[in-house]
């Protein structure tokens, strides 16, 4: 199937690792020219390396703190100089503290605000002038399953998530005739560098090895396993497509039938 993505240019952040590496893998091996960031100058460059080499696209990486709003103009700034265009946001950022609603202090929910919440609102003000004017524009938002079925210990991503479905949903009714389309994707238990320190650690939580934690883990979803990065950056790059024209404001869990409830 052709997504209708050859050419495009797409800005995916957070992207040297994990979900944001694999979405723009994806897009990239799909024919779109990437703006890629990170905050680790050496990791992003390693990024753009492996993503030329597989890929063979064209790739534009940039240091960017995506929780410092001159940063985000700045990337946004390169990327429309450089390609002369944004068609694709892929919002995506690593996730804030854990902890408990006692031990956590405000400093901390500060920073998470910037960074997950914050850092959306900033992107999507940044692009959707240019999505506007050339009447067509994607923006994907990797979130969490914790914005559908709040985690106890991820008490700041459970607050805030949720308010990124809400936002994406407004902007999705509004922006709908510039055949601009807003979603999200809300992944699972995705084996990331990420879930692995948050595996390794509840598995010290429990006198479990890491190995025992994950199979324990795994038990707990339907599908038997936890995800791969590439499985979310398949969901991304469909979503950027012309084949989804017709999907907008949908928040899309991708859990192998994790969550529990109806959503």
């Amino acid at each position: 199937m052709d997504l209708g993505l050859k050419d495009k240019v797409a800005l995916v952040t957070a992207s040297s690792q994990g979900l944001g590496k694999a979405s723009a893998m994806a897009l990239a091996a799909e024919g779109a020219k990437l703006v890629i960031c990170s905050r680790n100058e050496k990791h992003i460059q390693a990024a753009a390396d492996e993503i030329r080499y597989k890929a063979g696209a064209a790739v534009t990486p940039l240091v960017a703190d995506v929780s410092r709003k001159d940063d985000i103009s700045r990337v946004v700034g390169a990327a429309v100089k450089e390609y002369g265009k944004v068609d694709i946001l892929v919002n995506n950022a690593g996730g804030p503290p854990t902890g408990h609603i006692l031990s956590l202090p405000e400093e901390e929910w500060e920073r998470g605000v910037q960074l997950t919440l914050m850092s959306v609102v900033r992107l999507m003000r940044e692009v959707l002038p240019f999505m506007e004017k050339q009447k067509w524009g994607r923006i994907i938002t990797i979130v969490s399953i914790a914005a559908k079925q709040p985690i106890n210990e991820l008490l700041i991503s459970s607050t805030l998530r949720p308010g990124i479905l809400g936002l994406s949903k407004v902007l999705s009714n509004q922006y709908a005739k510039y055949n601009i389309t807003v979603n999200t994707v809300c992944p699972g238990l995705i084996l990331t560098k990420r879930q692995e320190e948050l595996s390794a650690s509840r598995a010290a939580e429990k006198s479990m090895t890491f190995d025992e934690y994950l199979a324990e883990s795994a038990r707990a979803i339907p599908a038997g396993r936890l995800g791969r990065p590439e499985e979310i950056g398949s969901v991304v790059a469909f979503l950027a497509s012309e084949r989804a024209s017709y999907i907008n404001g949908v928040n899309l869990l991708v859990d192998g039938g994790g969550a529990r409830g109806i959503h």
